[in-house]
């Protein structure tokens, strides 16, 4: 992992199966850019066709089409379970604010996560506005082929720079889920789940549901009895 925050280092490659997934890309799944040497901007953003996820990564237009059902359907389970668990809204301690697909604006770049936490205490919407400009506590991408390459190298990196203190990674294809925590600027791995295991990872330790529930279906409550912490 590099100091500046990325994921993209050969050891990660490697761990988050990135080349394979490339060769398994379809043309029309790939982001496209802006295309020219300007500055990107917000009525880029607005301008985008309806179809496309806009963000503004370093300064370039990128847009993704939307994600295929398995990421959908992972990223709407994982949501569901931290929401109803975590957030004010929910029936947990209500100590979070949980959003999914939220548009984040950090410094110059326009950033949509897939999942992404504030802190009670860190949440500051502005009324009227539809986007964010406070920096999440959690953010969580469910990887994709046409979202793998920002998601691990330059997503990572902003997360990094605007103090994001845990990030995860959950791959529907290869079924695991991976965990980061930030320590001076850098990504620490904290947790690598996969199979049956139970979720119970920093910073929601009390989640206790197996990961396999993410792509399999079930109930988005622990098991009786509660869940031993594990990340295997």
């Amino acid at each position: 992992m590099k100091a500046g925050g990325s994921l993209t280092s050969p050891p990660s490659r490697h761990i988050f199966g990135r080349d394979e997934h490339r060769d398994r890309d379809h043309v029309h799944d790939r982001p496209e850019s802006a295309g020219s040497d300007r500055q990107a901007t917000y009525q880029d953003v607005l301008d985008a066709p309806p179809n496309m996820v806009a963000q503004i990564i370093d300064g370039d237009l990128h847009l993704m089409p939307r994600p295929y059902w398995l990421h959908v359907k992972a990223n709407g389970r994982l949501y569901s379970a931290l929401e109803r668990r975590f957030s004010r809204d929910g029936e947990g301690p209500g100590e979070w604010e949980i959003l999914s697909e939220p548009e984040i604006h950090l410094g110059e770049d326009v950033l949509v996560t897939d999942i992404a936490g504030w802190r009670a205490e860190n949440f500051f919407p502005r009324p009227g506005i539809p986007w964010l400009d406070c920096a999440p506590d959690c953010v969580c991408e469910v990887l994709s082929p046409s979202t793998r390459e920002h998601d691990l190298g330059s997503k990572s990196e902003i997360y990094a720079r605007e103090g994001v203190s845990h990030l995860w990674f959950v791959d529907p294809e290869e079924r695991t889920l991976l965990a980061y925590a930030l320590s001076e600027k850098k990504w620490l791995p904290i947790a690598s789940v996969s199979g049956e295991a139970i979720v119970s990872v920093p910073p929601f330790e009390t989640l206790n549901i197996p990961l396999s529930r993410l792509w399999k279906g079930g109930s988005l409550l622990p098991p009786s009895g509660g869940g031993l912490a594990g990340a295997g």
